[in-house]
């Protein structure tokens, strides 16, 4: 009697538990408490621009400084340089020119020379101090200035060479101020130390 009942109970226990309706439940009460989980989590709002403190906008500011840091605005400088050079480059072949061809201040010197020599020779001079007074030092002079200014022209144009970046034409116009320079500069030594034509004499 007992043992027949006690069967009774455990197929009865066992018909639940195998049986679809007692699983569903199961899955169902299973299922539904994530999704009651997540429905009570809270939601993330998205940042506001407008609730980004002080800090951030530091943050912003200093990477807009490293990036300006790193690649800095080079072209206000770069054509600046291009205007100097091409500016030193017609300067230096303009003295060239001037240098060959003689100069205002290099007239005025010769003739102020001109002058001292004949207020010191007027009267007790001997014809070898009036040429060496009068007409060598105004010659003499004359060669000074324009060696200056020859020498000057190959400066600048050699300084326009040296530096680097310098379009064609710049630099052709630098190679012809130093050649007019250095021409002029050699006029100017052979002229001073008379080796190309010698003073007159006073029995000539």
């Amino acid at each position: 009697m007992d043992t027949k009942t006690t069967t009774e109970k455990t197929g009865e226990t066992g018909d639940n538990a195998e049986s679809p309706e007692g699983a569903g439940a199961d899955i169902a009460a299973k299922t539904t408490e994530p999704v009651e989980a997540a429905e009570a989590a809270p939601a993330v709002e998205p940042l506001d621009a407008d609730a980004l403190g002080p800090a951030d906008e530091v943050d912003k500011d200093d990477d807009e400084d490293d990036d300006e840091a790193l690649f800095p605005d080079e072209a206000p400088a770069s054509a600046s340089a291009g205007i100097g050079g091409a500016a030193a480059a017609v300067v230096s072949a303009a003295l060239g020119v001037v240098a060959l061809t003689g100069t205002w201040t290099g007239k005025v010197v010769a003739e102020r020379e001109t002058l001292i020599g004949q207020i010191k020779t007027s009267g007790s001079g001997t014809p070898a101090q009036q040429i060496s007074e009068i007409y060598a030092d105004a010659w003499h002079s004359v060669a000074l200035v324009n060696g200056v200014l020859s020498l000057v022209a190959l400066l600048v144009a050699v300084l326009v060479l040296v530096l680097p970046g310098r379009p064609s034409w710049v630099r052709a116009v630098a190679v012809a101020g130093a050649v007019l320079g250095g021409l002029g500069l050699l006029l100017s030594v052979g002229t001073y130390f008379d080796l190309f034509l010698n003073l007159p004499t006073a029995g000539s």
